[in-house]
């Protein structure tokens, strides 16, 4: 499966923080996934509980940078896939700037928004994609819109009486890709997180600047690769989401 993913993916072309792909091994066959954003323990208990023979998320293991010793909380994690023989697939680039499964494509469509492309020049290709609204929407209107469809209130900087026509978004802990979205001319910015000088960039460069939500902006890419799975291979596929007000 793993394979077929990666080949899917392209993640052997993306150049990343972490390892894409199969990160431990478990089953040779399988045939009941869960899929969720984060390997935590709260998900892989819930994967035992269902007798998943993987796991596929966005956020993994092995991060750059993060200590490479298997012990305390990582300890404990690989610990009850290896005993439970449960595979631990993980795809974050490729994950997110996927033209139809990505988290971006997705958050796109969830919004409605029309022509939906990358926005140029931001490498990789596809980490930052905008588009335009069919009815454009006061920030406030907006800001609702989002709290519906991601079940998050989003944090609003910037002007607050402009109107919003073309927007930009990066899912995640995008925040930094604000000033190319400034100078790609877009109304709004949208991404998970934000950081002290975002608000200050939305205020002084005139853009609206949503934060909506880390894990928030990135339930939809894993959801709808399990969905494509359980179609291509006719494999079980279920998505469980673990809370995070981040």
């Amino acid at each position: 499966m793993s394979a077929a993913i990666d080949e899917l993916l392209n993640s052997a072309a993306i150049s990343d923080y972490c390892p894409n792909g199969l990160q431990v091994a478990g089953k040779a066959i399988i045939s009941k996934v869960v899929t969720g954003v984060t390997a935590s323990q709260a998900l892989i208990e819930k994967a035992i509980d269902r007798q998943a023979d993987a796991i596929l998320v966005h956020h993994g293991y092995f991060w750059k940078g993060e200590d490479a010793t298997i012990t305390g909380m990582k300890r404990r994690r690989i610990k009850a896939l290896l005993e439970h023989d449960i595979n631990l697939l993980a795809y974050h680039l490729p994950l997110d700037i996927h033209p139809q499964l990505g988290n971006n494509a997705q958050l796109g469509q969830l919004l409605s928004v029309n022509n939906i492309r990358p926005l140029s020049g931001v490498k990789p290709e596809g980490i930052v994609m905008h588009g335009e609204l069919d009815d454009p929407a006061k920030p406030q209107a907006f800001a609702d819109k989002l709290t519906r469809v991601l079940a998050r209130k989003p944090l609003i900087a910037g002007p607050d009486d402009k109107e919003i026509s073309r927007v930009a978004w990066c899912t995640g802990g995008g925040q930094g890709f604000i000033e190319q979205a400034v100078a790609a001319g877009v109304d709004a910015f949208i991404t998970g997180e934000v950081s002290e000088q975002t608000v200050h960039t939305a205020r002084e460069c005139g853009v609206v600047f949503f934060a909506a939500g880390h894990h928030a902006t990135e339930r939809y890419g894993v959801k709808a690769l399990g969905e494509y799975l359980a179609e291509q291979y006719a494999i079980s596929v279920e998505f469980i989401d673990i809370p995070n007000p981040v």
